[in-house]
């Protein structure tokens, strides 16, 4: 018999805080389904420490912010889980950085009661069609064609040079989008259920072309699902991660949550928060564990 739900972890520091997220998960869901890849580049972790319902992905990859080895440790992780005879019906994507802040018969209640087959943050990225600058830098970043190239200045000299190529006439015979497989991008932290992790495990397997584009960019951990899944006419994917994240001061990296954060986190819709640091504010999870129970 499949298992509701299943969790990803993709965690690279802090081991005692990603331990207190098993755990956690443990108790809410009953030791569900676990597969985590750690970057044991950066950070050695007890693996003894670990109840047998988690599996660790081997061999690890080094992983690194902004490049596909984020996007290739999270198919790794995804592959391994659905090899095994009790694959969860539903998996979440989560970092070391994440917990719970809703009860487990909620989160699974908004799963299995609507329709949908993903919950990822999504939406087109089109030429010179930008409400907000972020959708500017995705079409810079995921759709454009460089061109690095040497020439002689006045003084004889070589001087380096780069030639970019934006307008989809220009770029349609160097990157793998077109009017019928667009380009998506959003949140990298998503959930979705077996038909949906299934395809895009066959997706990445079969059709190697597209991953060999999105090695090419930076951050491609936002754009990489949303395109594959997203072109798939046979999935419903809705546009809510279920993720409470706090990106107010718009740099690259969310803000970490803090004990006054909690009456935010507890009227949002979410299921899950990030990023929380153990040695910064400790505090807001012990409240959180109290509240939900």
């Amino acid at each position: 018999m499949s298992a509701p739900i299943g969790f990803i972890l993709l965690t690279h520091t802090k081991p005692h805080q990603i331990i207190r997220l098993v755990t956690r998960l443990n108790s809410m869901f009953d030791c569900p389904p676990i597969v985590c890849h750690h970057d044991f580049f950066q950070s050695d972790f007890p693996i003894d420490a670990l109840s047998k319902n988690v599996l660790l992905v081997h061999p690890h990859i080094k992983t690194g912010w902004g490049n596909f080895s984020v996007v290739e440790s999270t198919l790794r992780a995804l592959r391994l889980m659905y090899q095994t005879p009790d694959s969860p019906d539903w998996f979440i994507l989560l970092s070391g950085a994440d917990y719970p802040i809703k009860p487990a018969n909620q989160i699974l209640d908004d799963l299995a009661s609507r329709s949908y087959d993903v919950y990822i943050e999504h939406e087109p990225i089109k030429y010179n069609d930008y409400e907000r600058d972020w959708q500017r830098k995705c079409y810079e970043r995921y759709c454009t064609v460089k061109f690095q190239f040497s020439f002689p200045n006045i003084n004889l000299r070589l001087t380096n040079g780069e030639l970019t190529l934006k307008h989809p006439l220009l770029t349609r015979y160097f990157l793998p989008f077109s009017s019928k497989f667009r380009c998506f991008a959003g949140g990298q932290w998503f959930c979705a259920n077996r038909k949906a992790a299934e395809y895009l495990i066959d997706f990445h397997t079969t059709k190697p072309s597209l991953a060999s584009h999105y090695c090419q960019v930076e951050i491609p951990d936002e754009s990489y699902y949303q395109t594959i899944l997203c072109n798939n006419p046979h999935l419903k994917i809705k546009n809510n991660h279920w993720r409470y994240i706090d990106w107010s001061k718009e740099g690259k990296h969310p803000e970490t949550l803090l004990f006054e954060d909690l009456p935010k986190l507890l009227a949002s819709s979410a299921h899950f928060a990030r990023k929380f640091d153990v040695d910064t504010d400790i505090r807001i999870l012990d409240e959180l564990d109290a509240i939900i129970g």
